[in-house]
């Protein structure tokens, strides 16, 4: 009998996600000017106010209050009217030093032993069902919102009453052999400009995602994704109503409050730890991105149809105590999937030093991690440029995303004979 899964998405205007861009934006600038930076980092947005506290152990000094303004106007908050404005807004920081007992569990005389920055397990997970290894309704939930901040960006914007806070949501009917059948349902709710009178103003929003929107989106995908978008689709447009009122001002905002947004939208599994605001010794982060690289290249190597990799590590400790792998049943291996684990740990980077250097992770690469998922990108060298409180200028040319490459196929086959 078939099922339904539903994923969610949030916007880069999203008040948990400016947090979030906050934060990582730190994070950016630290390491620009000290690679060797530890930083972590939380934001909180509200009405007129962000307030920044956290951790840091750098040589670098930053003009905080700078940073978080600019990322406020690169999202959309340049209006008085909504409540919240990158040049308006009062930022507060209590940002201090790191804890010199976290301190020396990571740090090592010998740098390639360095110690995990924390306990925890963490999780990757990859699928056939889009062309990048994600869960449909979590990719389809990133690229409406993606593409609607795409248009109202636009000049002139064929939706001009747009606002930056939005939300998304998909429900994919899947058949027994857990293929998908059809799109259920698809819901947007989107931020606007005041409209004279509601009923007008619901059926034009509604009228644009229908007509504007989805298209777009639609036209981005494979055929067999394009042949799930049927007539019957239950669309829901604001099913609230009026939707003036929203960013921080409708909402307070907290870094790493949308982790379940971040990975893989509820499938395969999560091991609490955010992402946002953590320089990359701490594995709730950096491990998180290798077991998707893990997962990713199991798949994308005919090993299996859908996979989850649990990395699991304790505080100061090199070697991670875990390494899990299930495949659903799912497996070609012609093994266990304790046997398949065993054969390809030794073949990928897992303990915190090597996952560092293998994805460059100590260059300044997190900013754009931090809204429309962190899983599923697409890999890309981009140059960045940042400017300290005194003036000096550096240029980094950086690769974005690296995890997602699928570099180990070859590794992977050749580890299974």
């Amino acid at each position: 009998m078939s099922y339904f899964f539903t994923s969610e998405s949030v916007s880069e205007g999203h008040p948990d996600k400016v947090a979030d861009q906050i934060s990582d934006a730190l994070i950016d600038q630290f390491l620009a000017f000290d690679p060797t930076s530890k930083v972590a980092c939380e934001t909180l947005v509200t009405t007129g106010q962000v307030i920044l506290a956290g951790e840091v152990k750098s040589s670098a000094y930053l003009d905080v209050q700078s940073i978080a303004r600019q990322v406020i106007s690169r999202i959309g908050y340049t209006k008085s009217d909504y409540m919240f404005e990158a040049q308006s807004c009062g930022v507060l920081s209590a940002i201090h030093e790191q804890s010199k007992d976290i301190n020396q569990g990571v740090e090592r005389a010998n740098p390639e032993d360095q110690g995990a920055g924390d306990q925890g397990m963490m999780f990757g997970y990859a699928c056939r069902e889009t062309e990048n290894f994600m869960p449909l309704p979590l990719d389809l939930s990133h690229r409406l919102l993606k593409e609607l901040a795409d248009i109202r960006r636009e000049s002139p914007s064929p939706m001009p009453y747009l606002r930056p806070d939005s939300k998304s949501q998909v429900t994919i009917q899947y058949a027994d052999d857990n293929t998908p059948e059809r799109i259920e349902a698809i819901v947007v709710s989107t931020q606007h400009d005041d409209f004279d009178g509601e009923a007008a103003m619901l059926s034009k929003i509604r009228e644009d995602v229908k007509n504007i929107l989805i298209p777009r989106v639609k036209a981005q995908m494979g055929s067999n994704v394009q042949a799930l978008f049927g007539d019957d689709i239950e669309l829901h447009v604001n099913p609230t109503g009026i939707f003036v009122i929203g960013g921080p001002h409708g909402d307070t905002g907290l870094t790493g409050r949308k982790i379940i947004v971040d990975t893989y939208g509820g499938r395969g599994a999560h091991g609490g730890g955010a992402f946002s605001g953590k320089d990359p010794s701490k594995v709730d982060r950096s491990a998180a991105y290798a077991a998707r690289y893990i997962a990713k290249n199991l798949v994308a190597a005919d090993v299996c149809d859908e996979v989850l990799v649990q990395l699991a590590y304790a505080i100061g400790v090199a070697e991670p105590v875990g390494f899990y792998v299930n495949t659903y049943g799912t497996s070609r291996a012609g093994m266990t999937d304790g046997e398949l684990a065993d054969k390809i740990q030794a073949i990928f980077p897992t303990k915190p030093y090597d996952i560092e250097q293998h994805f460059k992770l100590r260059t300044p690469i997190y900013e754009e991690t931090a809204a429309y998922g962190h899983m599923g990108r697409q890999p890309e060298t981009k140059t960045k440029k940042f400017i300290s409180p005194e003036g000096n200028e550096v240029e980094v040319t950086v690769e974005l995303f690296p995890w997602e490459k699928l570099d180990a196929v070859d590794r992977v086959q050749a580890a299974l004979g």
